[in-house]
């Protein structure tokens, strides 16, 4: 009788899926972007951006994610609301189940920036948005949407310089879902979009120096498939980018970064948003996806719920 052990069939190939979201974008247009005030460490009174390239990077920006096969929808800039031009901030857009928008409004952190939210609030209620806010001046929490991202049925939510922890309660309570907040330490990547870029259902750009101890080994944990970007790298603001499908619409891409994306399968499309980097965003905070849909990109939990590192 033969000893030999059976041959047992091969493990499946793990495949991977594109994110369900970004395919339909908000951006505010360049009208009146300038640097007014410091309330970043990229932003300084005597580097003025040209605004002719501005609005040139601008263009090039909405053109590169349009022929990735996305669609951008056009808000325009107020006067007094110099950094308006950062969409992502205006709120965190959703739909739900049947299809209806709804925004959760910011709040922001700096009152150089609340002027921006009635704007915004106006622009999704003639669409037939319905909002809700965390919060209003003295009241609340601060909650900044460039902190929020919908990803493996929760929403990953950085806090610290500029959303508050109690942002998150109100968040998971509000809409019925999962929270995993993670505390923001580097001055530099105030916003979680600056150390954190999710690319599929199980891949994500990750800058553990963005966060502190606990939260960056939950949030490498947290990603199956980790793209780690050191310090340096994460500093060119690699992570603020634009994913659609897999095409990733980058103000820059550092050569390793580069190699892991294109032997995962993306296609790396750099576009120049220099002129806009002076205001401390580029791509990412300049487009605000509104196709994240609540009971698809976002378990319904009852009650909610926010998971902290321990």
């Amino acid at each position: 009788m033969s000893t030999r052990p059976e041959t047992l069939p091969a493990p499946p190939v793990p495949t991977t899926q594109p994110l369900p979201w970004g395919r339909r974008y908000l951006a505010v247009s360049p009208d009146h972007f300038r640097i007014d005030y410091a309330i970043n460490p990229f932003m300084h009174l005597d580097d003025q951006p040209d605004p002719v390239r501005t609005r040139e990077q601008w263009a090039a920006m909405v053109a590169a994610i349009e022929a990735a096969g996305a669609s951008v929808e056009v808000l325009g800039q107020l006067a007094e609301a110099p950094d308006m031009v950062y969409a992502m901030n205006l709120g965190l857009a959703l739909e739900r189940e049947d299809g209806s928008p709804h925004v959760v409004l910011s709040h922001m952190r700096h009152a150089e920036r609340r002027m921006e939210t009635p704007a915004a609030e106006r622009w999704w209620a003639d669409r037939g948005a319905t909002t809700q806010r965390t919060g209003r001046d003295g009241v609340g929490a601060h909650l900044e949407a460039g902190d929020a991202f919908a990803w493996r049925g929760d929403l990953v939510v950085g806090f610290g310089p500029r959303t508050e922890e109690l942002a998150l309660k109100h968040l998971a309570t509000e809409l019925g879902t999962t929270v995993r907040g993670f505390r923001i330490v580097h001055p530099g990547m105030y916003h979680m979009d600056l150390g954190f870029c999710p690319l599929d259902d199980t891949r994500a750009m990750v800058c553990p120096a963005a966060y502190d101890e606990a939260s960056a080994a939950a949030l490498l944990d947290l990603v199956p498939e980790p793209l780690v970007l050191t310090e340096d790298e994460a500093m060119t603001f690699c992570a603020n980018s634009v994913v659609v499908g897999r095409t990733v619409v980058m103000p820059a891409c550092p050569d390793r970064v580069r190699a892991q994306l294109e032997e995962w399968g993306f296609e790396v499309v750099v576009v120049d948003v220099s002129e806009l980097l002076k205001g401390g965003g580029a791509v990412r905070c300049l487009t605000n996806p509104l196709d994240v849909r609540l009971g698809r990109d976002l378990r319904p939990v009852p009650g909610g719920g926010v998971v902290l590192p321990s």
